[in-house]
């Protein structure tokens, strides 16, 4: 297969997917190298941006999706009648900070952090889809551990969590306590 059949292919399975594909799968599809794809999927989001296409392709983790560019959000909102989701409340913004910076963490571990029950909020985040249960840990009671979803990484624009911005350190919170006298 030449690189322009072998760059289509791979574009036509990204697109029929419709939801993140792993680059190993299209590699074991297609009988290639990992790597070889990887530098196909890269190139192929190379020319989207080149062309300033509606549409690009996203890295979510190990895998590729097809996806809107955002600023065409709302005539597709328009055209298909999507309601906007709600923005998250300032509980569920905390709930999956600690989860995204800590995970993988038990409820417990987030109720901890914020003082408070995280049930409800919890069930909020997995019903958006923003995380999701990654197992359990061998203690007793056996509690579930909670982690971000590849859905948390499209939403924040992000290929990992590697990209997301640094915990402020305790000097930075420190300046910006308000001076007391």
């Amino acid at each position: 297969m030449n690189k322009t059949e072998l760059k289509s292919t791979v574009e036509a399975v990204i697109f029929a997917c419709g939801t993140p594909v792993e680059k190993e799968r299209i590699a074991q599809a297609l009988s290639m190298e990992v790597s070889q794809i990887e530098a196909v999927c890269e190139e192929l989001k190379k020319d989207y941006e080149k062309r300033n296409s509606g549409i690009r392709i996203v890295r979510l983790g190990e895998s590729y999706q097809m996806c809107t560019v955002e600023k065409y959000a709302d005539p597709i909102r328009t055209v298909m009648d999507i309601r906007r989701n709600t923005p998250l409340s300032r509980a569920a913004s905390e709930v999956l900070a600690v989860i995204a910076y800590n995970q993988p963490v038990t409820k417990a571990f987030v109720e901890q952090v914020r003082g408070v029950d995280c049930s409800g909020v919890v069930a909020s985040l997995i019903a958006r889809e923003l995380i999701e249960e990654k197992g359990r840990l061998e203690l007793p009671g056996r509690p579930l551990v909670y982690g971000t979803t590849e859905h948390f990484l499209r939403c924040f624009n992000i290929s990992s969590l590697e990209e997301l911005p640094p915990l402020p350190t305790d000097e930075q919170t420190d300046e910006e306590q308000p001076e007391e006298g």
